[in-house]
C-alpha cells in the first residue's frame, strides 16, 4: 500500500471522524437536550448586573477629563478658552450636574469644581474694565440673550446657595435680568423667538428659562417665579405636545396652519429635564403640579416605547433610521432614574429602561473620558434631513453634564432599589427579593432551581 494511499485513507478517516463529531455536537444542542432559552445573547450594550462602583468610575473618568481641559486661568489677558467654555449654557448644565453628583456621592471634588470655576469667573469679572475682547467675561458682565443667561442664572444661584463663600450676587442679578426681560412672550406667556420665523417656539427654551425661575423662587424667596414657570410650562405643553406619540415636537410657529413635528431627541431631553426640575420645587399643593406630573409621566411612557434595542434613543425619536444620539440618551437616563428616585415613576417598569440607557451612555465614554456621538448645536428645522445629518463630535459640550448627571442619579437608584437579573432579565425590586421571594432560573436539564446573586 503506497504512502499516498495511507495518507488519503487517514485524511478520509479524519474527515469522517470530524463529521461525526459535528453531528454529535449538533445533536447535543437542541430543544430536547438543551434549555435553549438559557443560551447567552450577544448583546451590543452591556446587559445585566450593574454596580454603583462601576458607574462612579465612569463619571469620574468624565470628570477627570473636563477638569483637565477647562482650567480656571487667564491666558494673554483673557479667560483661557479651554476645550469647553466655562460660561456656555452647556456648562450651566455641568454645574448643576456636579452639584447634584456631589450631594449624591459625597465626592467633594465635584462641588469644588463648581465653586472654583464660578468663583474664578466672578473674580476676573470684578477686575476687568473692558470685556469686549473676551467673550467669556463679556457673557458674565454683559449677558445679552437667554442662551447667555438662562442656564447660568439657575446654576449660579444654586452654587451660591451651596457655597456661601462665593461673592457672586451682582453677576447672578445680571443673568437674572436677562431671563426676566429679554425673551419674547406670546399672549399667554409662552416663550418664543423671532427666528427662524416670527413667534417661533423652541422646545429648548423650556429649559433655558423655567428651571432658573424655579431656583429663583427659593434663592430670592419669590414664589411667584414658580407660579409663572408652571404657567409657562403649560403653554409649551399646549403647542409642542404630540399626543398620539407621547413626545414633543421641537419647533412651532404661532399661527401656522400645520405645525412641523420633528421630534428631536435632545429637545425632548430638555423638556423632561425641565419638568423634573419644576417638580422638585413645586409643593404638593400647587395647582399646576398635578398637570406637570401627569405630563412628565406621559412623556416617560412615550420615551420608554421608543428606546432602541441597544439602550439609545435616536436623533429623531420616532425615526429609527436616524442615528443613535448620546446626549439625549443621557438626559433620558437621568430623568427616568430621577423620576423613580422621587417616587413619580414605578421602578418595576422604568428601572430596567434607565439602567439600559445608562449602559448605553457608558459605552460612549472613551478611555480619555470624552463622550462620543453627541449631536452638535442645532437650530430649528422643518424636515427630517436637517436633523438626520447633523454632525456629532466629542467636542460638543452638550453631552458632558448630562452624562455626569445621569451617572449620579443611577448611583442613587442602585443604592435605593434592588436590581437583579431574574430568569436572565433585569428587574428592579423595592425590597431585597432574596429576603422576600425566590429567584428562579433553570439548570442544564431544564429544571427550575432557586438562585442567589
Amino acid at each position: 500500500m503506497s504512502k499516498y494511499y495511507l495518507i488519503g485513507f487517514a485524511a478520509l478517516a479524519l474527515v469522517s471522524c470530524t463529521a461525526k463529531q459535528d453531528k454529535v455536537a449538533e445533536e447535543e444542542i437542541n430543544d430536547s437536550t438543551t434549555p435553549l432559552h438559557l443560551l447567552q445573547p450577544d448583546y451590543t450594550t452591556p446587559y445585566g448586573q450593574l454596580t454603583s462602583d462601576s458607574v462612579k468610575a465612569d463619571i469620574d473618568r468624565v470628570f477627570a477629563y473636563i477638569d483637565a481641559v477647562t482650567p480656571a486661568k487667564m491666558t494673554d489677558g483673557k479667560v483661557n478658552p479651554g476645550t469647553y467654555r466655562l460660561t456656555s449654557y452647556e456648562w450651566g448644565v455641568m454645574y448643576d450636574a456636579l452639584l447634584d453628583a456631589a450631594a449624591i456621592t459625597g465626592d467633594k471634588r465635584y462641588a469644588d469644581y463648581v465653586s472654583d470655576r464660578i468663583g474664578f469667573l466672578a473674580a476676573e469679572a470684578d477686575k476687568a474694565t473692558d470685556v469686549s475682547e473676551d467673550g467669556q467675561l463679556r457673557q458674565v458682565k454683559d449677558p445679552r440673550t437667554l442662551d447667555d443667561a438662562g442656564a447660568m442664572a439657575g446654576a449660579w444661584m444654586r452654587a451660591a446657595m451651596a457655597d456661601s463663600s462665593l461673592k457672586i450676587s451682582p453677576y447672578i442679578e445680571n443673568y437674572w435680568k436677562i431671563v426676566e426681560t429679554t425673551p419674547v412672550h406670546l399672549a399667554d406667556g409662552t416663550i418664543a423667538r423671532n427666528r427662524p420665523h416670527y413667534n417661533a417656539v423652541w422646545l429648548d427654551d423650556m429649559f433655558m428659562a423655567l428651571p432658573s425661575m424655579a431656583v429663583r423662587s427659593q434663592y430670592a424667596n419669590d414664589p411667584k417665579q414658580l407660579d409663572d414657570a408652571a404657567n409657562i410650562a403649560t403653554g409649551f405643553f399646549k403647542r409642542m405636545w404630540i399626543p398620539e406619540k407621547n413626545i414633543f415636537r421641537h419647533g412651532y410657529v404661532e399661527g401656522a396652519e400645520h405645525q412641523p413635528s420633528m421630534a428631536w431627541g435632545r429637545a425632548n431631553g430638555w423638556a423632561i429635564l425641565t419638568m423634573s426640575q419644576l417638580l422638585d420645587f413645586l409643593p404638593e399643593s400647587h395647582p399646576k403640579r398635578a398637570e406637570i406630573l401627569d405630563m412628565f409621566r406621559k412623556h416617560a411612557a412615550g420615551l420608554a416605547e421608543l428606546q432602541g434595542i441597544d439602550g439609545f434613543w435616536h436623533q429623531l425619536l420616532d425615526r429609527p433610521e436616524t442615528y443613535e444620539e448620546t446626549s439625549a440618551t443621557a438626559i433620558f437616563a437621568y430623568a427616568l432614574a430621577h423620576g423613580i428616585n422621587q417616587g413619580w415613576l414605578d421602578a418595576t417598569t422604568y428601572g430596567p429602561v434607565a439602567q439600559l440607557a445608562w449602559e448605553a451612555v457608558a459605552s460612549k465614554i472613551n478611555d480619555k473620558g470624552e463622550v462620543e456621538d453627541v449631536c452638535v448645536g442645532t437650530g430649528m428645522g422643518f424636515d427630517p434631513a436637517y436633523y438626520a445629518y447633523r454632525p456629532v463630535s466629542v467636542k460638543a459640550a452638550h453631552g458632558y453634564g448630562p452624562a455626569i448627571w445621569a451617572g449620579a442619579e443611577m448611583i442613587k437608584l442602585l443604592n435605593s432599589y434592588y436590581p437583579y437579573v431574574n430568569d436572565s432579565a433585569v428587574h428592579y425590586y423595592k425590597v431585597d427579593p432574596e429576603a422576600t421571594m425566590p429567584l428562579f432560573s433553570l439548570d442544564e436539564n431544564g429544571k427550575a432551581i432557586e438562585i442567589r446573586h
